[in-house]
């Protein structure tokens, strides 16, 4: 109210930006309609912009609100800029309020700006929009966000009881878990209210509404909530159109880490390269396209500023689902299904979760129904039981390893590295392996000649075959405690150089040699540990670390209780200048925190964005 009817002369422009159903227009009309807004404006007015505007619809709407002397056959005659002119003489001199409800474009608000006059008169225009880009044009704008715990019961009561007394006390508790199903999502409240104030008030049967409430909502009404998100999946461009489809294939309620989120679009081909960017970065821009469209979440940001975790909300989710669907893009398995449908079988995206709640569930008929999946790409799952692989010779695609699995040695979802290398067309692999130290890394690793991100958590260190040297289209490596090799020797011109490698941790011992480092050019995220000194120290040419000129996150570890060791260590310790995070471990006792002052004080490099000691 205060943004409306302040003593600023000037005209503002106050968005209303969020996701939709979260109650824009509904704001919107509370404040259009209350008294003191009507006496404060000379003139209101009230139009509808929608995705699929017409400029001269929008402007004799607006004249239809403000002269009462116009007729729509009259207005209908006149052209753009005659109507344009007659709203700017109307609202000359004088203070009024123009709604533009559910504007889609700037483009929208380009076009009928400049009949709207900066006349002095403290005059306002609201806009109701799901997208930040066109709330960007106001600079007094309204972010809405969900409803919390208190506020959704409070408005679920509204609907529910409406005149009567407070909820029963028997249904209370249960009817605040309702509330909280709907994820602060008020269309997803009123829809849900409204089958509960038809509906019989027994615990028994909002027990009943509660283990379903997404399914109701999404079927009550004529599909009213999914209706109104289809709209924002209908406008997307064809190149986010995949990204978002594939956000169904997390579990429901799911954090998803970005860094995660972007390889798997990499992998799975949605990206395109822009220009001289890496698809990771093209990757992280299509992210926050689809987060400037309220369709996905930002849940945290890391310390550089971008986006560390994401998610999705619930009905945003079922509408991934339908249209992947619908469109054969990915089958997703429900919680509780008892079965596989045999459709599965012609599916290249699958995804496999075992919730919480299923922990007494047989895996056996899932794990039948996947020998037979030949077609399948991509396979991104949670699940207790090992999955059959032999039969996956086209997989693209194996996400089998959540960050929880990692210290839980009751989980039987463990992989031997030797059958997932058998699938030469891999190029994405997350998994948990069973493999024990002594026997080693299969050198059958450089036949997944297109793998791009390899990632096995396991108890385990390693030392990795000479053979990784020639894997050119690596990006990230992950592999707790992997030692790698010396690079062959070789002729210059028969030399392999990994310009496509982005990440590699946690290595283990890392020897940053010549040979080394000038394979790995374009590294930009590195976490190395030190446990042993076979050769002192000095043997790993740290120095060298300043040569990596891309690298921009490093994480350095030293577990050594001799300090002269230490000492020699990081003397000649270099940092490039491109550095923006550095995280020490293994590094806050006695002697040790004192050596890593010293060196990071007597350092002459920028400072540092995120120092973590």
């Amino acid at each position: 109210m205060d943004k409306l009817t302040g003593q600023q002369s000037n005209l503002w422009i106050i968005p209303i930006v969020g996701m939709g159903g979260i109650g824009k227009t509904t704001l919107a009309r509370n404040v259009y309609a209350k008294p003191l807004i009507m006496q404060h404006f000379d003139i209101r007015a009230w139009v509808t912009v929608s995705q699929n505007y017409n400029v001269e619809d929008i402007l004799i709407e607006i004249l239809l609100c403000i002269s009462k002397d116009e007729s729509l056959e009259s207005l209908s005659a006149k052209s753009e800029g005659e109507l344009g002119e007659r709203i700017h003489k109307t609202l000359w001199g004088r203070r009024y309020l123009i709604v533009l409800d559910d504007i889609w474009s700037a483009e929208a608000w380009d076009k009928v700006n400049l009949f709207f006059p900066e006349n002095g008169q403290r005059s306002r225009i609201m806009m109701t929009t799901r997208l930040s880009d066109v709330a960007s044009i106001g600079s007094h704008g309204i972010v809405m966000d969900f409803l919390n715990e208190e506020k959704s019961w409070d408005l679920l009561c509204r609907y529910v009881f409406e005149e009567e007394d407070d909820c029963p006390p028997e249904l209370e508790e249960i009817g605040k878990k309702i509330a909280k199903n709907c994820e602060g999502l008020p269309l997803s409240i009123v829809v849900i209210g409204g089958h509960l104030a038809k509906s019989e008030r027994t615990r028994e049967h909002w027990e009943y509404i509660s283990e379903n409430t997404n399914t109701i909502v999404n079927s009550e009404d004529n599909e009213r909530c999914l209706k109104a998100l289809q709209l924002s999946y209908n406008l997307l461009p064809v190149h986010l159109k995949p990204c978002f489809l594939y956000m169904g294939v997390f579990p429901e309620g799911n954090m998803i880490r970005v860094s995660w989120l972007v390889k798997l679009w990499v992998s799975e081909g949605f990206v395109k390269p822009i220009n001289c960017k890496s698809l990771e970065v093209v990757s992280r821009e299509y992210l926050q396209e689809l987060c400037d469209r309220n369709l996905i979440l930002v849940h945290k940001r890391g310390s550089n500023g971008n986006i560390k975790y994401c998610k999705i909300h619930d009905l945003l989710r079922d509408l991934c689902l339908r249209e992947a669907e619908r469109e054969k893009f990915l089958y997703v398995r429900r919680p509780h299904e008892p079965t596989i449908p045999r459709v599965i079988n012609t599916q290249r995206r699958i995804g496999i979760h075992q919730s919480m709640s299923e922990k007494d569930y047989h895996p056996d008929p899932v794990l039948r129904t996947l020998q037979y999946v030949p077609l399948v790409r991509s396979l991104i799952c949670n699940f207790e039981e090992r999955l059959p692989l032999l039969d996956f010779r086209l997989l693209r695609v194996l996400k089998a390893d959540d960050k929880k699995s990692y210290i839980d040695n009751s989980r039987q979802n463990e992989y031997s590295v030797d059958v997932v290398f058998r699938l030469v067309n891999l190029r994405f692999i997350a998994i948990r392996s069973d493999r024990p130290k002594s026997t080693g890394f299969p050198s059958s690793v450089n036949l997944l000649w297109n793998l791009q991100t390899l990632i096995v958590n396991c108890n385990w260190s390693v030392v990795a075959p000479c053979e990784i040297w020639n894997m050119t289209q690596l990006k990230h490596v992950h592999f707790y405690g992997l030692e790698l090799p010396d690079p062959p020797i070789a002729e210059k011109d028969d030399e392999f150089i990994l310009g496509n490698l982005q990440t590699l941790s946690i290595i283990r011992n890392f020897k940053c040699g010549e040979d080394v480092i000038k394979r790995i050019p374009n590294i930009t995220k590195l976490q190395i540990f030190y446990f042993e000194e076979p050769q002192g120290f000095l043997s790993y040419c740290l120095d060298n670390l300043g040569h990596l000129h891309k690298l921009e996150s490093l994480r350095f570890s030293i577990y050594s209780e001799n300090k002269p060791s230490l000492n020699d260590m990081v003397q000649n310790f270099i940092l490039p200048n491109s550095l923006k995070k550095l995280t020490l471990m293994g590094t806050n006792r006695g002697e040790h925190g004192r050596v890593w002052a010293g060196f990071y004080k007597k350092s002459t490099r920028p400072a540092i964005g995120g120092l973590q000691n």
